[in-house]
């Protein structure tokens, strides 16, 4: 697929994103308001999305940013999970959504119904968009228990929904350009665009005034 301006700009945001992450991590030693259970989610999106790196080739570039998304979310993961002094600070009581209760199961589900073949490398990928479209839960569920949301954890979570937000114009984009049609992508991206849309207003708020991103029920 050719590269467009909107699809390049949400592929640096979603990168800018991990890496505002790990400069979080590695500067303050602390994982307090990040959720590792979303990191996880991603990981497993990455690793049911990009399984085709055994065999398939598209781009230097599509590799790459492939490999880097992949390997730097279970980075981060290993850091919060096992790396101290930073995962000393990790809370497992509070970053506490069960996604392997109600997430991995009926996007497992939605993946089969919704998979264009019956093959294994289609029913991941589609599972993967479903994933994707939620994996953002734990991070927000934890961010609403915070009394104040940190400036780096919020421009972190505020990159992650505009790489999404820019993949809707890619996508609009390519539909005029190309006649592109990829319905459970567009859903998956909808559903997760929509989630971040409460974050946002509040992000824009926090910014536009200067202050600490607070949000609603969190005091």
């Amino acid at each position: 697929t050719a590269m467009n301006v909107f699809r390049l700009c949400g592929d640096m945001l979603h990168l800018m994103s991990i890496m505002l992450l790990v400069f979080k991590l590695h500067k303050s030693k602390s994982c307090v308001g990040v959720s590792c259970r979303m990191q996880e989610l991603y990981a497993l999106v990455f690793i049911f999305r990009y399984f085709d790196l055994l065999w398939s080739f598209i781009s230097v570039y599509n590799t790459v940013m492939k490999l880097v998304f992949l390997t730097s979310t279970i980075y981060l993961v290993y850091l919060m999970r096992m790396k101290p002094p930073i995962s000393q600070t990790y809370e497992r009581s509070t970053d506490s959504f069960q996604y392997e209760l109600y997430v991995l199961g009926p996007c497992f589900l939605l993946g089969l119904i919704f998979t264009e073949e019956y093959s294994i490398p289609d029913i991941l990928w589609s599972t993967s968009i479903w994933l994707e479209s939620v994996a953002i839960l734990p991070q927000l569920i934890l961010l609403q228990q915070a009394r104040e949301v940190e400036n780096l954890t919020s421009d972190f979570v505020g990159c992650l929904g505009a790489y999404r937000a820019f993949y809707i114009l890619n996508w609009i984009y390519r539909y005029f350009a190309e006649d592109y049609v990829n319905v459970v992508g567009w859903i998956g991206g909808l559903v997760q665009t929509g989630l971040y849309c409460d974050f946002f207003y509040y992000y824009a708020r926090s910014k536009w005034y200067g202050s600490k991103l607070v949000l609603p029920g969190a005091e």
